[in-house]
């Protein structure tokens, strides 16, 4: 790996599972010459034992006079329309996991405007999914259609409006407990709606992506299964994902995607 030319200062923001998980993993794999911050709402004291020298702050217009060179949103998706725009005017690279915020059209226009004004990137990550770049390049030619389908244990849909509708701890078979389009998935299932945003911007959009979500006793991981095709042909894609130890509810593959962009930067060549 070869450095970069200057120092790189990482501002996290949010630390959950997977922000815990990213900094501990890039800590020990990136130069010393690299330092890192965290942006967290409040004070929490589990959180400072767990940050060793990173530094702590509380307010976006502390964390900016700290200069990162480098964002990355760890946090959900009211931060990216609070936080993030701020970030990506004053300059600095965002690298995003909440992707499925970007459902949103007024947000996303605002996030490209922010970009533009402070000549700085929005960088989005692949998440829990893969064949995000045969889909992009698939749609230069057009596609007729794109469908995505997410599969967990019936009890990892606890929390969302599946529960409301199904007594998960009965379903015995699999079960569609939400079917429409990549808009409307997002809006109602928006824990689940990151793998379904990045499906959508990489092909045919919100509108046109066809998701369907599945309760399902036969599996014990999150299952990602994307079908696509065009003029190019067609292809299926199916990724069975462990999750996070720390949280159930997150693939460790979205982790890991959101670290293998930052290790990018370190690299001369990129594939």
């Amino acid at each position: 790996m070869t450095a970069i030319d200057r120092p790189e200062r990482i501002l996290i923001i949010g630390y959950g599972a997977i922000g815990r998980r990213v900094h501990n993993s890039l800590r020990a794999a990136l130069p010393a010459s690299v330092t890192f911050a965290v942006m967290v709402r409040t004070e929490r004291a589990d959180v400072k034992a767990m940050l060793g020298d990173a530094r702590t702050f509380h307010q976006v217009d502390e964390a900016l006079m700290w200069k990162p060179t480098l964002a990355l949103e760890c946090a959900a998706h009211g931060a990216v329309a609070s936080v993030v725009p701020l970030v990506l005017r004053a300059g600095t690279d965002v690298i995003l996991a909440s992707i499925g915020a970007l459902a949103d059209n007024d947000l996303r226009r605002s996030l490209t405007a922010a970009a533009h004004e402070g000549s700085s990137q929005l960088i989005l990550i692949s998440g829990g999914v893969g064949g995000l770049d045969v889909l992009k390049a698939a749609s230069g030619a057009g596609l007729k259609s794109v469908t995505y389908v997410g599969r967990k244990p019936p009890l990892a849909w606890a929390g969302s409006p599946a529960e409301s509708r199904f007594d998960l701890a009965s379903i015995l078979q699999p079960t569609i407990v939400f079917a429409g389009n990549a808009a409307e998935a997002a809006r109602l299932y928006p824990k689940n709606a990151n793998v379904a945003a990045a499906i959508a911007l990489a092909g045919v959009g919100f509108d046109e992506t066809r998701v369907e979500l599945v309760a399902d006793p036969t599996v014990s991981q999150n299952i990602h299964e994307v079908r696509a095709a065009g003029p190019f042909g067609s292809f299926s894609l199916r990724i069975e994902n462990n999750p996070l130890p720390e949280n159930p509810r997150t693939s460790m593959l979205a982790a890991l995607s959101l670290e293998a962009k930052v290790r990018m930067r370190f690299e001369r060549v990129t594939l």
